[in-house]
């Protein structure tokens, strides 16, 4: 994917927020943080680039979505609404991601990395678990969470009890 900047805007870069963790009081904390740095980027922000993990844990079952996060979630949908692109890439802690960033507020979503072509210059992007060599039990740990049969399983359990 190309991307060519428009004089005096930039790209910008976020991860591992695990937003949810430790404790709802901590993580809230973070996101008041997090939300001041959107208010603070949007003014020279042209691609911002969420590379997983902005959450401790997501799943979308097919009308629910995890509770909280709704300024997060709304002051992301302000930056694409004011013209900021968004690209997610989806962690190893919100590897269940569906289609409710894409539809609710326009954010590309990515589960494999991908190469970007940025002002001429060419960039690898992805969350990294798991990209590298070793780490088997959690290479195959990521195999049963991303098995369409597990997670067809997974999302019978309520809410609540998942």
């Amino acid at each position: 994917m190309k991307i060519s900047l428009q004089p005096n805007k930039k790209v910008y870069f976020a991860s591992d927020q695990h937003f949810g963790a430790p404790t709802a009081k901590e993580s809230k904390i973070r996101e008041e943080k997090f939300i001041r740095w959107l208010d603070e980027i949007k003014a020279d922000a042209q691609v911002l680039f969420l590379m997983g993990d902005l959450f401790d844990f997501w799943h979308e079952w097919n009308h629910v979505i995890p509770k909280g996060y709704v300024r997060v979630l709304g002051k992301l949908a302000e930056l694409k609404d004011s013209g900021i692109e968004l690209y997610m890439f989806v962690g190893n802690h919100d590897l269940w991601m569906k289609n409710y960033f894409e539809e609710e507020i326009g954010c590309k979503v990515f589960f494999d990395k991908q190469y970007f072509e940025i002002n001429g210059k060419n960039f690898l992007l992805a969350h990294g678990d798991g990209l590298g060599p070793g780490d088997k039990g959690y290479k195959r740990m990521k195999k049963l969470f991303t098995n369409p049969f597990a997670q067809w399983g997974f999302k019978w359990l309520h809410p609540d009890i998942a």
